[in-house]
């Protein structure tokens, strides 16, 4: 008796994924990562101010000459408690969730080559990926295929 189930393995995933120029992050770069992201999340990023930003990442100088980092959705009163960063490190930690909701982002840094930056956009790319695969997947299942029993 033949088994005429189709079979659903982690190869078939990564090529179908691959022909819909889906790739694994590792295999992707900087710039295609935030095409993507772009593109599926429906945000926009600018250094221009003219846009209008729901979300703006900016750094500014104190009185007595110290750099802060700035992430606020009111450019005019951000709040000193929830919206300045001392350190760098932190201050990109509300983007991933504004680009995930598909708003329009002022950062002062687009085009710096920042790594923080960077870290942000692979790692949206990642849901994004994971995204993709998983609605993949599912729709592998409901047209019949089934996960290969090792």
């Amino acid at each position: 008796m033949t088994d005429n189930k189709l079979k659903l393995d982690e190869e078939l995933v990564q090529q179908l994924l691959s022909e819909d120029n889906v790739t694994v992050p590792e295999d992707t770069s900087f710039a295609i990562m935030l095409e993507r992201t772009k593109n599926h999340f429906d945000f926009e990023i600018t250094d221009g101010w003219a846009k209008n930003p729901d979300m703006m990442f900016y750094t500014e100088t104190t009185s007595d000459g110290y750099e802060v980092w700035v992430a606020t959705d009111d450019d005019q009163r951000p709040s000193i408690n929830e919206d300045i960063y001392y350190y760098e490190s932190d201050w990109l930690e509300k983007m991933p969730d504004a680009m995930t909701d598909g708003m329009t982002i002022y950062f002062q840094e687009l085009n710096d080559g920042n790594y923080e930056f960077q870290e942000v956009v692979h790692n949206v790319y990642e849901e994004y990926y994971n995204d993709k695969r998983q609605e993949l997947i599912e729709k592998l299942i409901d047209d019949g295929y089934e996960w290969e029993e090792e």
